[in-house]
């Protein structure tokens, strides 16, 4: 019997993970039979003993938030992108070492690339967050020359703000009841809110040339509605997760490049058994 290669998405909550569709997906087209792809409960006092116990099966990890920050102490080395985000949502195992990366940023960019969305003279990020600061560095990679990030309570984006003098930009910071102003002449909103949370603003947003909600279900969201309605382009949550996961499949198996495809196909598959059966 061949060894078992052993991958896996860590977080709590982690039942709802689209990861185990999209990467045993690439395995198989890639022909790994002897890879196995696993979602694992795993909260962030549970990290350390989880990462710490794993054996030399193991080539990877997945990880959701707060784990991409709380994983740093566990690590051998760290990316400067992971380092600059401050999350690292990829572990990979090799030579006895644990190494963390950041792919986020790469979904971002791609997810924007593929829908034939360039850089524009000025983005909006809704949010102060974590995606926020991935949001950040991709719009930095996009050379995208003025940013604002939009939050309830600036204070509320410290963390981000550091990301962000660590990535070198300086992007402006403004409250939701400014978001008129804000809005106007933009050529991308970004938007980092949870599922329902921008909707309040979807008549606000239709007249936005283009944008991107990380939500993926259920979809479209009702701002992304009111943009494509009103003529102007948008991008769901589902693409940035598909082009995470295809970077992160290259850096765990050395596969590259990864099988977009397939794993486009198995997404989109699970998604909607999930809305079918909603």
């Amino acid at each position: 019997m061949r060894a078992i290669t052993r991958a896996a998405v860590l977080g709590s909550p982690i039942a709802h993970s689209l990861s185990p569709y999209l990467h045993r997906a690439a395995y198989a087209a890639l022909g790994l039979g002897d890879w196995r792809y696993d979602a694992i409960e795993c909260d962030e006092a549970g990290l350390p003993a989880l990462v710490e116990g794993l054996g030399p099966e193991w080539a990877g990890l997945s990880l959701t938030m707060p784990l991409k920050r709380a994983v740093f102490p566990l690590l051998d080395s760290v990316s400067d992108l992971a380092v600059q985000v401050g999350g690292a949502n990829t572990v990979v195992f090799a030579g006895g070492r644990a190494h963390g990366e950041n792919t986020d940023v790469h979904g971002i960019v791609q997810a924007l690339a593929e829908a034939g969305v360039g850089a524009p003279g000025s983005a909006v990020i809704l949010g102060g967050g974590a995606t926020a600061a991935s949001a950040l560095a991709a719009l930095r990679e996009m050379g995208v020359a003025e940013t604002t990030l939009v939050v309830r309570e600036p204070g509320r984006a410290a963390e981000t703000l550091e990301a962000a003098e660590r990535l070198e930009v300086a992007p402006a910071v403004q409250t939701f009841d400014k978001l008129d102003v804000v809005l106007d002449g933009a050529g991308l909103v970004v938007s980092t809110l949870p599922s329902g949370a921008a909707d309040g603003f979807a008549a606000r947003l239709a007249g936005v040339p283009a944008l991107f909600d990380v939500v993926y279900s259920p979809w479209p969201t009702t701002a992304a509605a009111a943009v494509l309605a009103a003529g102007g382009t948008v991008v769901g949550g589902f693409p940035m997760l598909l082009h995470q996961a295809v970077r992160q499949v290259e850096l765990m198996t050395g596969r590259a490049p990864a099988p977009v495809e397939p794993m486009r196909a198995a997404g989109e598959a699970e998604i909607a058994r999930r809305t079918r059966g909603a």
